[in-house]
């Protein structure tokens, strides 16, 4: 079963953010738009490509009204160890969230179990907790800060705009569709 338009199941977890541990919940996902990232290890080799390139683009997602959070399997511990000795992940603002006993990356199904380390699964959610977008790539995969950025201000746009729909490649202010039986055929 899809988890899109599902809520997010209650979790507890903590986070390593602004040089402090803080604790998570499902909670703090609502009222606002998140992005969760799982990647599968700190200190491994695409992992800190992609956190740099979400970090590169946060101001953006920011602007938006969107918080990101970094989830692997890892500790916070370790999320502050990797964050004190990378260059990359130095540069990182968003909460980089610990789940070593697997709880978030089984609620949103992206564990390898017999690894203990998560698929690179991304997940939009809405300001109700609702989630929107998945994506899950295989571990060698990288993702797009932009292409994410430009998926979050399609689902915000449809959010806003009950009965319209975005095309590929849309981008704000491009036009978008109503759906109908006007439409079928004629694309």
């Amino acid at each position: 079963m899809s988890l899109i338009n599902t809520e997010i199941k209650p979790f507890k977890a903590t986070a390593y953010h602004n040089g402090e541990f803080v604790p998570l919940t499902n909670e703090d996902f609502k009222g606002k738009w998140s992005v969760v990232v799982f990647y599968p290890a700190d200190f491994t080799f695409v992992c800190p490509t992609e956190l740099g390139d979400l970090a590169d683009n946060y101001a953006a997602f920011q602007k938006l009204g969107v918080e990101i959070y970094a989830v692997s399997t890892d500790t916070h511990f370790a999320h502050k160890a990797w964050h004190d000795t990378s260059d990359t992940i130095r540069k990182v603002q968003y909460p980089l969230v610990g789940d070593p006993t697997s709880v978030l990356a089984r609620n949103f199904q992206v564990l390898i179990e017999e690894e203990g380390l998560a698929l690179r699964g991304t997940f939009v959610i809405d300001p109700a907790g609702k989630i929107k977008i998945i994506e899950v790539h295989d571990n060698g995969i990288g993702r797009d800060a932009k292409e994410l950025l430009r998926k979050v201000q399609a689902a915000q746009y449809v959010a806003a705009n009950p009965g319209e729909a975005c095309p590929a490649k849309w981008t704000p202010g491009a036009q978008t569709l109503t759906p109908s039986v006007d439409l079928v055929g004629r694309i």
